[in-house]
C-alpha cells in the first residue's frame, strides 16, 4: 500500500477548528471527498465536558496540559464547582502505603486483587466482550494497578496529603474469600473532599485564566448531536442565573438554548443519587422492594439525566441495578438538600438491631460489610433500624461523614483532629447530633430508653424485656478474654490494630456499665448515596455502544461512569474507592482524549 502524504492526514480536530471555510473545503478535496463537499461547522473547542465534578476537573486539566481547549458545562451555578467531592470526607484508597507500612500493616496488590474481585463479585460476561462486566473487571485490575503504584505520588505531587492513622472501613467480618478489606486501607485526606478538589480546581482555574477553558455554568445538557455516526457537540437549555449556595437546589427555569460544537464529548456528571425515583425504579430485586422512606446523601443536582441523555445517543448503559446506599443515616438537623442525610462512620461496638429490636446476625456489624447489612434490613421487613451503644463508645467511635462535619480536618488543622480523637470526649458535629438530631434518643437507663425508641417511631415494637436479655447477654460475653459473640471478637480485632485502639475503637466494656453512660439510641436510616453500574467504558474512558464498539468522540467519567467501565466496583465497595474512581477514571478519559485530539 501506499504510504499517504502528510498533507491528507490532516486531523478531524483541525479540520473542525479552522475558521476558512476555503481552507476547509480545500482540506476536504485532499481528502478525496470531492468538489461539491460542503465545510464542517466550526468547532467551538477541542472538546466538551458535561459536568464539573471532580472527574470533570480531572479531565479538563489532562486535555488543558495537552495544550487542548475545553469547554467546561455545569447545570449548576459557578458555587457549586467540584459537584459531590466538595461534600465528601475525602477518604482514598491506597495500597501498600508509607502510612500503612509504619502502622505494620503488611499490604500487597496480591491481596487487595484478592479484596476487590471477592468483595465485587463480577458474574455478568467478565469474558465475553459484551458481557456487562468486561470492561468494569479490566478497570478493577487497571484501578489496582494505580492504587498501588502511582496515584500517591501523583497527588502528593499535587500537595495532597493525609492523616497518618489509617482507617478500617468494610472488614467483612466473615471467611477470607468473602467482602471487605482484610486490611486497613482507609487513608483520610487533610482538607477531606475539598483537599482532594482543590489541586485540580486551582489547576483548571490556571488554564481558564490562559485561554484555555471557557466555563459555562447553568449549561444543562438536553442532548448528544451527532454527525456521520461520531460526536459532533451537546445541546441544551440554558438555565436563569442562580445566587443558590454550594448544594442547595437551584432554578430549572429555562431561558434560552445552545448548541456547542466539539469531536470530543466527556460524559461526567455523576450519578443517580439525589433522584429517589430514580433509584427506587433501579432497586436491586434481589434486595426486596425500595424502601419506602429513604434519606439522601447528595445534592439534588445529582439527578442522573445525562445516563438517559448518553443512552439515547447511542451509549450502552449497564449494571443498573448496582448501588451502594449506606445504612447508618441520619436526618441532618441542619438540612443542606431536600432530605439531607449524614452517614454515621462507626467501628464495631454498637449493638445493631432491626425495627422489632432484634439483634442482627453476622455481617450486622459497624462497619463490616454495608450490602450485606442492606440485605438484613430489608429482610427485616422495616426501612430502619436501631443502634444502641452508650457514650463511651460514641466519644471514641463516632466519625460522620461530610467534609462539613470534620471542620478540624477540612480546615487542615491535623494537631486538632488527632487530638479531638485521642481525647476522647463527644466531637462537637456528633454533641450537636445529640442534642438536636431528629433519630436521637439519649436516657439515663434502659425503661426510659426503649420509651423514648417506642416515641420517635410511635410504635410499640422494642419491647423492653427483649431488648434488656439481648444487651446483658452480650455484656456477659465480655467477662473472659474469649467469647462466642462474633462482635466481641470483632472488638477484641479491632484493638489489635493501633490505629483503631489509639483513634477508633472504645476499650471493651459492657453496653449496661454506669460508668460508661448514658445509654444511647439511634435510628438509623437508608441513606442514597453512589451509582455503581453507568456507561460502560474502555481502559481509555470511550464510551461502549450498543455494538460492544466504541463511539467515535463519546468518552466518562466518573459516577457516570460507574467509576470506570460501567461498574469498577462490581456489587460492593471497598471504600475510599469513590473519589479514587473520579480520579483515575478522569485522568484516563482526558489523556486519551487529548491523545485522540492531537
Amino acid at each position: 500500500m501506499t504510504k499517504p502524504d502528510s498533507s491528507n492526514s490532516m486531523s478531524r480536530r483541525h479540520l473542525l477548528a479552522t475558521g476558512s471555510g476555503v481552507a476547509a473545503g480545500s482540506a476536504l478535496g485532499m481528502l478525496g471527498l470531492g468538489e461539491t463537499a460542503v465545510a464542517a461547522p466550526k468547532a467551538d473547542a477541542d472538546a466538551i465536558v458535561v459536568g464539573a465534578g471532580l472527574a470533570g476537573l480531572v479531565a479538563t486539566a489532562e486535555l488543558t496540559a495537552a495544550g487542548r481547549h475545553v469547554l467546561l458545562l455545569d447545570q449548576e451555578p459557578e458555587a457549586s464547582l467540584g459537584g459531590q467531592a466538595f461534600w465528601s470526607l475525602g477518604g482514598l484508597f491506597f495500597v501498600n502505603s508509607p502510612e500503612q507500612r509504619t502502622a505494620g500493616i503488611k499490604d500487597s496488590i496480591d491481596l487487595a486483587r484478592n479484596d476487590w474481585f471477592s468483595n465485587a463479585g463480577f458474574d455478568r460476561g467478565v469474558g465475553d466482550p459484551l458481557g456487562e462486566d468486561y470492561w468494569a473487571a479490566r478497570w478493577a485490575e487497571a484501578y489496582l494497578q494505580f492504587a498501588a503504584g502511582e496515584k500517591r505520588s501523583w497527588l502528593s505531587g499535587l500537595g495532597v496529603s493525609w492523616v497518618p492513622i489509617v482507617g478500617w472501613a468494610e472488614r467483612g467480618g466473615q471467611l477470607a474469600d468473602g467482602p471487605g478489606n482484610s486490611v486497613p486501607r482507609f487513608h483520610l485526606t487533610l482538607g477531606t473532599g475539598p483537599g482532594v478538589m482543590e489541586p485540580f480546581e486551582r489547576l483548571v482555574r490556571t488554564a481558564a485564566a490562559q485561554g484555555k477553558v471557557t466555563f459555562r455554568f447553568r449549561h444543562q445538557v438536553d442532548g448528544i448531536t451527532m454527525a456521520g455516526g461520531a460526536v459532533s457537540g451537546v445541546r441544551g437549555s440554558i438555565l436563569e442565573p442562580s445566587s443558590a449556595a454550594r448544594g442547595t437546589p437551584s432554578s430549572r427555569t429555562k431561558v434560552g438554548d445552545f448548541e456547542l460544537r466539539a469531536p470530543i464529548v466527556i460524559v461526567t456528571s455523576g450519578g443517580i443519587g439525589g433522584n429517589q425515583e430514580l433509584v427506587r425504579r433501579n432497586w436491586p430485586a434481589r434486595l426486596g422492594p425500595p424502601p419506602a422512606r429513604l434519606i439522601t446523601g447528595v445534592p439534588a443536582h445529582v439527578d442522573g439525566r445525562m445516563l438517559a441523555i448518553s443512552e439515547a445517543a447511542g451509549a450502552r448503559l449497564v449494571n443498573r441495578d448496582r448501588m451502594w446506599h449506606y445504612t447508618e443515616g441520619m436526618i441532618n438537623h441542619s438540612p443542606i438538600w431536600p432530605g439531607h442525610g449524614i452517614r454515621v462512620l462507626a467501628a464495631p461496638s454498637s449493638m445493631w438491631f432491626d425495627a422489632k429490636g432484634r439483634r442482627f446476625a453476622n455481617p450486622g456489624v459497624p462497619s463490616y460489610d454495608t450490602l450485606g447489612t442492606l440485605e438484613l434490613i430489608g429482610r427485616s421487613g422495616h426501612d430502619y433500624s436501631w443502634f444502641v451503644l452508650n457514650k463511651r463508645i460514641i466519644d471514641k467511635e463516632f466519625v460522620l461523614s461530610g467534609s462539613e462535619q470534620n471542620p478540624e480536618l477540612t480546615r487542615k488543622d491535623l494537631i486538632g483532629y488527632l487530638a479531638m480523637r485521642l481525647l476522647n470526649s463527644t466531637p462537637p458535629p456528633v454533641k450537636a447530633f445529640m442534642d438536636r438530631g431528629a433519630d436521637f434518643v439519649v436516657a439515663g437507663s434502659l425503661p426510659d430508653l426503649v420509651a423514648g425508641m417506642n416515641r420517635l417511631t410511635g410504635t410499640n415494637l422494642i419491647k423492653l424485656d427483649d431488648l434488656r436479655k439481648q444487651i446483658v447477654m452480650r455484656d456477659q460475653q465480655v467477662d473472659n478474654p474469649f467469647t462466642k459473640d462474633g462482635q466481641i471478637m470483632g472488638i477484641r480485632n479491632s484493638l489489635a490494630y493501633s490505629g483503631d485502639s489509639l483513634a477508633r475503637t472504645a476499650s471493651l466494656h459492657k453496653i449496661l456499665d454506669l460508668a460508661a453512660g448514658p445509654l444511647i439510641a439511634i435510628r438509623m436510616n437508608i441513606l442514597t448515596r453512589k451509582t455503581l453500574g453507568g456507561l460502560q467504558t474502555d481502559l481509555s474512558g470511550r464510551v461502549i455502544g450498543g455494538n460492544g464498539q466504541p463511539i467515535p468522540g463519546l468518552y466518562a467519567a466518573g459516577e457516570v461512569a460507574g467509576f470506570g467501565g460501567g461498574g469498577v466496583h462490581g456489587y460492593r465497595a471497598l471504600e475510599g474507592t469513590f473519589l479514587g474512581g473520579c480520579l483515575f477514571s478522569g485522568r484516563q478519559a482526558g489523556r486519551a482524549a487529548a491523545t485522540a485530539s492531537a
